[in-house]
């Protein structure tokens, strides 16, 4: 029998590079890979499921599936994860100075639904005791105009979101339209580094490591996502991915801390990569549930609380049931 031919879009990341360019294989399994702006990536197959494996937004995944959407099913593979203390940006002259000082402001987002900011809220919810209520939302592309949100919220009563058609986050900061705001992608008044615009925690490193030894949550962005008609006619797609994309993260772990030749063009990755499995681990970027449950739950009650979720999705609802467990020999 020939082997399956599917499409995917993933963006090119070392830990899954080995994959995408064939030098593992997918049991069964015959990739045509496409290199997209993530962005892009996500519009796409979130309105029109346009290949059969995509990344996805762990945002948008479980918007759509608290809504009943029955279109993708995931498994636990997590190419992006990211400590989201770095992407809180403050407009300088707005004095602010610590998280619970945003009560009362003018925040901007992308996207509500964008997992960077959900995660940026739960910790300023959770961690700092913020009502999310008190602060009055705008949402608007970063840096250019007209961004709209891709799934349906169902948002808190009382909570207060404003879509600006025609203004970016960058514009509304600089203008003092806005105090703050959550973006993965930071906004272009903070990156010409003119000084109008810095990150709220300025030594966001030791705040992320500390949040990390309280909570045990290291932030998960994005997740592979299969289109569901597809893993219907051949489950078997679900684990022989799984299983790929786990060995090509390995491989891409052992490259950190080979010494013998720099793979990455970064002073001392070695050494940080010691550093980082001194502080997270052994396997500092675990694929599967149970391995990452205490993330999963506390992303999946953000969600709900936030209203990005439409009702309260258990973790076990997000992944495709032939992942969720392994055989034993």
């Amino acid at each position: 029998m020939p082997n399956l031919a599917l499409s995917a879009a993933i963006g090119p990341y070392d830990h899954v590079r080995d994959l995408l360019d064939g030098s593992i294989r997918a049991d069964g399994i015959d990739l045509t890979v496409l290199q997209l702006p993530i962005e892009e990536i996500f519009y796409r197959f979130t309105k029109f499921r346009e290949w059969d494996i995509s990344e996805m937004s762990f945002g948008k995944v479980i918007s759509l599936a608290s809504q009943g959407d029955p279109g993708i099913v995931a498994i636990p593979v997590f190419p992006s994860r990211v400590f989201r203390h770095s992407s809180i940006y403050v407009r300088s002259e707005a004095g602010i100075t610590r998280p619970e000082q945003l009560a009362g402001k003018r925040v901007g987002v992308p996207e509500w639904a964008q997992t960077a900011s959900l995660y940026s809220r739960g910790m300023l919810a959770h961690e700092h005791g913020v009502d999310l209520r008190s602060i009055h939302w705008h949402q608007a592309g970063v840096n250019d105009p007209g961004r709209v949100e891709k799934v349906k919220l169902k948002l808190p009563e009382g909570l207060r979101l404003t879509v600006v058609p025609d203004k970016s986050l960058s514009q509304m900061l600089l203008a003092g339209d806005l105090d703050a705001v959550f973006s993965a992608r930071p906004p272009e008044a903070f990156t010409r580094g003119e000084g109008r615009v810095r990150r709220l925690f300025e030594d966001y490193r030791s705040v992320e490591q500390a949040y990390w030894r309280k909570t045990g949550i290291f932030p998960i962005m994005h997740v592979v996502a299969l289109r569901r008609e597809v893993y219907e006619r051949n489950r078997w797609i679900a684990m022989n991915l799984q299983k790929a994309f786990t060995v090509a993260k390995e491989r891409s772990l052992k490259r950190l801390t080979d010494i013998t030749a720099s793979y990455y063009a970064v002073p001392w990755m070695a050494e940080n990569t010691v550093l980082s499995r001194q502080q997270l681990g052994e396997d500092f970027w675990p694929y599967g549930i149970e391995a990452n449950r205490t993330t999963l739950e506390a992303f999946a009650q953000y969600a709900f609380e936030q209203g990005v979720s439409h009702r309260k999705v258990t973790v076990e609802e997000l992944f495709a049931p032939e992942v969720q467990t392994s055989f034993k020999v």
